[in-house]
């Protein structure tokens, strides 16, 4: 999956990015109190994508999405 994305399925979820660092993003759901680190790269897997969402306490993003 594309990073941009799953970055996009993020902000749309209510996450906001909190900062940038050399190889990841921090993105938190200030609903929740929970935050997940989204690496740098063009693509991510979609078993980490998953992970990701499921440390933000959204929804997984579907491949037809």
């Amino acid at each position: 999956m594309k990073r941009a994305k799953l970055v996009a399925y993020l902000e749309e979820k209510g996450c906001l990015l909190i900062r940038e660092g050399a190889k990841h993003s921090v993105f938190i759901n200030m609903n929740a109190q929970l935050s997940s680190t989204v690496p740098r790269h063009r693509e991510i897997r979609d078993a980490l994508a998953g992970k990701i969402c499921k440390d933000l306490g959204i929804p997984k993003i579907r491949q037809g999405k």
